[in-house]
């Protein structure tokens, strides 16, 4: 199975436990890109709506295409009600979006799964002039806050973290996108922090892809080897985060 299909497997761990990005993230995206009604948005990969409400609450017009057939109804039972929501169920890839244009496209660590020439060129041709792709993602940092279960985990990387399938995704150059005719490319990044206790942590961790797929008897062990660790450690997990926003535009 390939890695971006793997988290279709668990849509309600995954609605509950992935994070979601600051407000002031939102509020300052929908200033740059000026989104409200009247405006046309598409959503690469929403998931369950980790960055979704804040898009959709401006009365824009949202769309949204989402691989996982049951991340999709998830997304359906969330969302339907609202009169301005649209989604198909279908690979981005491949997917023939026809006349549809766009005034913003926004991926929330979603674009990184596919290949660049595809993500930037297609996302290029899918924007109005002077259209806005914004790409977000979130990065966490547990070792500053506590530095001794922090080590404590790696000891059970080093031991249990033996996954049955690969994982060989990294080095996305999200500034690349200038090869591809976008402008004006710009990076902000926002602060938060998240506070777990030790069931919540392992939920959390079990959404992770390279760890769904660690094979028994590692996974039990491995995850109950983390609950424990921060058992002992002070009893909790606290994330300082931080939610980087890229920003770029299709010329005028």
């Amino acid at each position: 199975m390939e890695f971006r299909k793997i988290f279709d497997t668990i849509p309600e761990q995954f609605d509950r436990f992935r994070p979601r990005y600051s407000p002031e993230l939102f509020e300052y995206l929908i200033h740059h890109a000026q989104i409200g009604p009247g405006k046309s948005v598409l959503e690469i990969g929403p998931g369950t709506g980790q960055a979704t409400d804040p898009i959709l609450e401006t009365g824009c017009d949202y769309h949204a295409i989402e691989l996982g057939e049951h991340l999709y109804a998830k997304m359906k039972e969330k969302y339907d009600g609202f009169p301005n929501f649209h989604i198909v169920n279908d690979d981005f890839i491949t997917h023939d979006f026809g006349q549809q244009r766009f005034d913003m496209v926004y991926s929330a660590a979603t674009i990184q799964w596919i290949p660049e020439e595809i993500a930037f060129s297609k996302t290029f041709a899918l924007l109005k002039p002077g259209g806005v792709l914004a790409m977000m993602l979130t990065r966490s940092d547990y070792k500053t806050t506590n530095e001794e279960l922090y080590e404590k985990i790696q000891k059970l990387y080093d031991l249990y973290y033996k996954p049955d399938i690969p994982y060989t995704h990294g080095g996305f150059r999200y500034d690349n996108a200038q090869n591809y005719g976008f402008t004006d490319f710009e990076q902000h990044d926002f602060y938060g922090r998240r506070v777990m206790n030790p069931d919540e942590y392992v939920s959390y961790c079990g959404t992770h892809c390279d760890h769904i797929v660690i094979p028994e008897p590692y996974k039990t062990a491995f995850f109950e080897g983390l609950r424990k660790a921060v058992k002992e450690n002070g009893g909790k997990v606290v994330f300082n985060d931080t939610y980087v926003l890229y920003l770029t535009r299709k010329p005028l």
